[in-house]
């Protein structure tokens, strides 16, 4: 099967590559030097594919993956696909109760977890009694050499992935990613002109493969096209130049707190990165002071993009037209029309900011088991971001605010009703306020505001020390200021703008 005749099934990539170029590496796992050709690769995936069947997986079941940047991250991913199954990447940052919310709404029919994360799934699958739990520790026993799945057919709308977000209830809720919406994406990506990974790139997988950046973006062209992928387990930036120094990546893709951390480390200068001939940024907002300091420190270019998860996710990119223009995100991807629209749903001019409203066949189809969100969003054929941008006579996008009040740390959404919500589930809680503030590493911080019930105290720290067992570290507050009450409007609604000045 060629690239070009854009297979159904993400998974069949994976074929597609083992079959063209069977003996080529495709992944090196820097922290033991484990190499595993594509032939190998595709031989475990066909051999997890068919245990997972054995076990009772049918098309459609839901599979939650709690797994860290490993081989049998990227076996699993590929093997739940094959076997017509539906991944809900797990970031393993989660605790135990969040965990347990996303298995209840997607009703998971498996997980699959490493042994630092296996304890916290365990804990969250004992109140859904239908979630068969797999450990890796296992991974040698499960299923047989030459074991070969049943392939069962897929439509390009048949769901890949439900990657769940918070909702801005504090309730998870699930992108529903389709395999059409993930090859279109990649498709898009390759149509960038005079800029494509191809099989001789060697590519840094260094972002979470939990998240929709590092699991369509890098690991999806590594499979399409047939490249190299160093696997990066842990982020720890004097390392991540050593594996780069060493293993001479060409392409690299990070989060902007991801490229800051490298520029900062000390002695970065005396790293080798000569190799990489391309840097691609995302997630988060990048600084002009990090493109500037990469660059003079290193001699790369950082190419900064902008996507959500809903869009699988890229949507602009500077790489578009070669130039990593400070401040911009690029220009649309082939294939994706884009609108800045002003509140009553008309196009702005030129320099004038609106909601970034966008179309194309690698748009989601919708959050799971949510019409009501999904009709907020997705009206005629078009996702409404909730994001403000600018558009300059060249057609470069700016990005200005969000309309919600999203706060993004390392990356990493953050709803602050999901966080208030976890604060006051303490009892000596009466309220609470959160807000994004700037940071010089993660870009943002989670601050809470909390006022006290009558009569009581607590010291921040016992109130920090509270909520650590209800949230992802990511998303809990840097600082709670306690305080006497918050500034409301006259509708009861929290006036934030008054706690970010």
């Amino acid at each position: 099967m060629r690239h070009d005749e854009r297979p159904m099934n993400l998974a069949d990539l994976l074929r597609s590559s083992a079959t063209t170029s069977p003996r080529k590496t495709a992944l090196v796992v820097a922290s033991t030097d484990a190499t595993m050709t594509f032939a190998e690769l595709d031989a475990d995936v066909d051999r997890i594919a068919a245990a997972l069947q054995a076990r009772g997986l049918s098309k459609g079941d839901r599979v939650a993956l709690a797994l860290p940047n490993t081989a049998e991250f990227v076996i699993s991913y590929f093997a739940v696909l094959r076997a017509g199954g539906v991944v809900i990447p797990f970031n393993v940052m989660l605790t135990a109760p969040e965990m347990r919310r996303i298995l209840a709404d997607a009703q998971a029919r498996f997980a699959i977890a490493a042994d630092p994360y296996l304890e916290a799934v365990r804990a969250a699958a004992a109140h859904e009694g239908d979630v068969e739990i797999i450990s890796v520790a296992a991974w040698d026993s499960l299923g047989q050499t030459g074991s070969r799945p049943d392939e069962p057919s897929t439509e390009p709308d048949d769901l890949a992935i439900l990657a769940y977000t918070s909702g801005t209830t504090g309730e998870p809720k699930g992108a529903m990613l389709t395999h059409g919406n993930l090859l279109a994406n990649l498709q898009q990506q390759m149509d960038i002109p005079d800029d494509t990974v191809g099989p001789d790139d060697i590519l840094l997988l260094s972002l979470p493969m939990f998240h929709i950046f590092g699991l369509n973006v890098p690991l999806g062209l590594l499979v399409r096209n047939g490249a190299t992928g160093v696997v990066v387990e842990r982020f720890v930036p004097v390392d991540a130049l050593r594996i780069i120094d060493r293993y001479k990546p060409t392409v690299m893709f990070g989060a902007p707190p991801l490229y800051t951390a490298l520029v900062e480390t000390p002695g970065a200068d005396q790293y080798d990165l000569s190799s990489v001939r391309l840097a691609i940024s995302g997630a988060a907002p990048l600084a002009e002071e990090t493109l500037k300091a990469f660059y003079e420190t290193f001699g790369v270019h950082i190419y900064e993009g902008y996507g959500l998860t809903e869009t699988a996710p890229t949507l602009t990119t500077n790489r578009m037209t070669g130039d990593p223009r400070p401040g911009s995100v690029g220009k649309p991807l082939p294939g994706i029309e884009l609108k800045i629209l002003d509140e009553e749903g008309n196009p702005v001019e030129f320099g004038d900011p609106g909601e970034i409203v966008v179309r194309g066949p690698n748009v989601f189809a919708g959050y799971w088991n949510k019409p009501d969100e999904t009709s907020k969003v997705l009206r005629d054929g078009w996702f409404y971001t909730g994001d403000v941008g600018v558009a300059d006579e060249e057609g470069y996008i700016y990005l200005v605010d969000r309309k919600r009040d999203l706060i993004i740390v390392s990356g990493f959404n953050v709803f602050p009703s999901e966080v208030e919500a976890a604060l006051v589930e303490n009892p000596i809680v009466k309220e609470a306020a959160v807000v994004g503030v700037k940071h010089p590493y993660t870009g943002e911080a989670v601050k809470a505001y909390v006022v006290l019930q009558p009569g009581e105290k607590a010291p921040e720290s016992e109130l920090m020390a509270d909520i650590q067992t209800r949230l992802a570290r990511f998303k809990c507050p840097g600082s709670i200021e306690i305080v006497d009450e918050l500034p409301h409007l006259p509708t009861g609604k929290v006036l934030k703008r008054a706690l970010r000045t």
